[in-house]
C-alpha cells in the first residue's frame, strides 16, 4: 500500500510537469531513454550519421553505458535531482521521436501529441522467461499496478523485433497488435556483422586480457536470482573446472550487474572477473564456450555459431516462479545440465550440435542482418515525413 502511494505521488508530479511542457511546440529532436544502453548507443550513432535531429539521451541510474563518444546531450534522469528530472520531462514532452529500451512507469501518464513516435527497443533479442502481462507474478499485483502496465504498453507505437518468434511474444506480453511490430532487427546485433570493428575489439581485448592469446575462454554468464544478489554462493564448481581445464582454458565470470558480493578468487590465473566490463557483446567475440541459463545472452551469441551449455540446476523451481514461453529442455540449442560434472564431460567430449545452434540463430535473429539501426531510423523518419505531408 505504501509503495503504491509513493508511485502515485511520483506519477502525479510527472503528469503535471509533462502536461505543462506539452503546451510547447515539438522540436526536431529525438530523445532516447537508456537503462541498458546498447541498442540506444547503436541507434544514436545512426541518428548522428544520417539525420540532423538533435539527440538527447536520458540515462537512468542503472545504466552503465558510456555515451561520451556521441554528439548528444546526456542527462542523468533521476527524480532525486530536481533540475535533471524536470529537464528530462521537458525533452520527453517536446521531442518528435522517443526511443526507450525498458519498461518505464512514467510513460503511463505521458499523452504524446499525434505527431510523436514512441519506439520500444527492448533489451533482449529473445526470451526464455515470461514478462509483461504474461509474467506469472502479475496475479499478485494490484488492479492499479496492472492498469499502469497496460497504460505504459499503450504508449509504444512500435516495438522493434529480430524475429517472428519475438513478435508473437511481444504481442502477448504487451497486448499489442501486428501493426505495432517493427521488423527491422535488433540494433546492437549490427556489431557482429561489422568485421572491421569486431577485429579491433578482439585486438583490444587481447591487450586487456593477455591470457586469451594462449588459452580458450569459457564464459559463465548466469542470470540473477533474487535470493543470491548479496550471497557469495556460486553454483558453478570452480575447483572442479580448474582441475580439468587449467592448462587449456580460462573462465571469465560475468555475474549479473545487480549482484553486489565480491567472489574470493583462489585461481587468479584461471578465473577472470569481467562483471564490470561494459559491453557483453565484446566478450562474446572472444568466448569459445558460453555457459548460461535463462539469460537472453545466448540469442545473440548464437550469431557467432559457437558452443553453448545451459547450466539450469534450479530449472523446475525457476520455471514455476517465472514461467517459460516454450519447453526449455527441448528448445535450447545446447545441452541442459544441472551439475558441474556434466559440464566437464560435455566439454571434454565436445558434445555440441552446431547445426542446432545455427538453426537457433536463424530463427531468433531472422531480421537482424547487420543494418538494423539504419532500417529503424529510415522507417521512423520516413513515417514522420509521410505524416507531415498528409497533415499539410
Amino acid at each position: 500500500m505504501g509503495r503504491e502511494l509513493i508511485i502515485s505521488i511520483y506519477l502525479f508530479l510527472v503528469r503535471m510537469t509533462f502536461n505543462l511542457f506539452n503546451l510547447a511546440p515539438l522540436k526536431e529532436k529525438t530523445t532516447l531513454v537508456a537503462s541498458f544502453g546498447d541498442n540506444i548507443s547503436h541507434v544514436a550513432d545512426e541518428l548522428a550519421a544520417k539525420t540532423d535531429t538533435e539527440i538527447i539521451i536520458l540515462k537512468t541510474a542503472g545504466c552503465k553505458k558510456d555515451f561520451s563518444h556521441l554528439n548528444a546531450a546526456v542527462i542523468n534522469f533521476e527524480s532525486r535531482n530536481l533540475v535533471n528530472f524536470i529537464t528530462s520531462i521537458f525533452h520527453l514532452a517536446t521531442s518528435k521521436v522517443i526511443l526507450v529500451d525498458n519498461y518505464y512507469g512514467f510513460l503511463s501518464v505521458m499523452n504524446f501529441k499525434p505527431d510523436v513516435i514512441c519506439v520500444q527497443l527492448w533489451h533482449a533479442a529473445g526470451a526464455v522467461k515470461r514478462f509483461g502481462l504474461r509474467d506469472p507474478s502479475i496475479k499478485n499485483r494490484s488492479h492499479r499496478a496492472i492498469k499502469r502496465f497496460e497504460e505504459v504498453y499503450k504508449r509504444f507505437h512500435y516495438v522493434v523485433v529480430g524475429s517472428e518468434k519475438m513478435s508473437n511474444i511481444f504481442r502477448e506480453s504487451f497486448g499489442l497488435s501486428n501493426h505495432n511490430i517493427l521488423r527491422t532487427g535488433i540494433p546492437r546485433t549490427d556489431f557482429f556483422f561489422d568485421k572491421k570493428e569486431t577485429h579491433e575489439i578482439e585486438r583490444q581485448l587481447e591487450k586487456q586480457f593477455p591470457v586469451i592469446r594462449d588459452k580458450k575462454v569459457i564464459l559463465y554468464a548466469p542470470t540473477f536470482r533474487d535470493d543470491q544478489l548479496t550471497s557469495p554462493k556460486l553454483a558453478l564448481d570452480l575447483d572442479r573446472l580448474y582441475q580439468e581445464f587449467k592448462d587449456e582454458y580460462v573462465v571469465f565470470l560475468r555475474l549479473h550487474p545487480a549482484v553486489t558480493f565480491q567472489l574470493k578468487n583462489q585461481y587468479p590465473d584461471f578465473v577472470v572477473d569481467v562483471k564490470d566490463y561494459e559491453n557483453i557483446n565484446h566478450l562474446l567475440l572472444i568466448t569459445d564456450i558460453l555457459i548460461s541459463d535463462y539469460s537472453s545472452i545466448p540469442f545473440e551469441y548464437a550469431l557467432l555459431h559457437k558452443p553453448m551449455i545451459f547450466y539450469s540446476y534450479d530449472l523446475e523451481e525457476y520455471q514455476t516462479a517465472r514461467g517459460f514461453w516454450e519447453d526449455y529442455r527441448r528448445n535450447m540449442p545446447g545441452p541442459v545440465v544441472d551439475s558441474t560434472e556434466e559440464i566437464v564431460e560435455i566439454i571434454k567430449n565436445n558434445q555440441f550440435d552446431m547445426g542446432r545452434i545455427r538453426d537457433f540463430a536463424n530463427e531468433w535473429n531472422q531480421y537482424s542482418r547487420g543494418n538494423s539501426s539504419e532500417l529503424l531510423i529510415s522507417f521512423v523518419f520516413e513515417s514522420q515525413e509521410r505524416a507531415r505531408v498528409l497533415n499539410q
